[in-house]
């Protein structure tokens, strides 16, 4: 079985999937106040979030970016989930590494207070990670792609969209 970067998509959803539900395990054992497990699923949570990082990068080092193929009405909840994840992300690193140095090196109280910030967005970037996925790659995939959703073959909801052209819509699906 040969692996291509095109394949890179599905494993950071994947990879997105899985740190969520560390995150929230790791959440429930400190609530639980099993310390130990708390910090195994969350220091795993925060590899697994260096793994999808070094894969997102790989990714888009090939491939730019991938046009949003959704019908207009649905641009503005894409470009809201989007834009909101993208900022968000960029804040995971710092936060969950300084989360983390203040667990680790036992200062417990500005720990809890940074994560109550660190958690919450951290899960947000996660879970909106697999939402953009969904969107761009299964729900709305380019013209003639194959999803999940849609296998090879199948008309998707882009293509339908697409067919509008001339319709009132242009190729990007734009009412004119």
């Amino acid at each position: 079985m040969e692996f291509s970067v095109e394949q890179l998509p599905a494993v950071n959803a994947s990879l997105n999937a899985l740190a969520a539900v560390l995150l929230v395990f790791g959440w429930a054992q400190i609530k639980l106040g099993r310390e130990r497990a708390h910090k195994i699923l969350m220091l795993t949570a925060f590899a697994v979030s260096i793994v999808f990082l070094t894969c997102y990068l790989i990714y888009h080092y090939h491939k730019l970016s991938v046009p949003f193929q959704g019908p207009p009405s649905v641009r503005p909840i894409y470009y809201t989930i989007l834009i909101s994840h993208v900022l968000l992300a960029a804040t995971v690193p710092f936060l969950a590494s300084i989360t983390i140095y203040l667990g680790l090196s036992d200062r417990r109280a500005r720990h809890r207070q940074l994560a109550r910030w660190t958690f919450p967005i951290w899960l947000y970037v996660s879970i909106t990670g697999v939402v953009i996925y969904v969107m761009l790659y299964q729900l709305f995939p380019g013209t003639g792609e194959a999803s999940i959703i849609h296998p090879a073959g199948e008309t998707s909801p882009a293509a339908v969209a697409m067919s509008n052209v001339g319709m009132g819509y242009d190729a990007d699906g734009i009412l004119q």
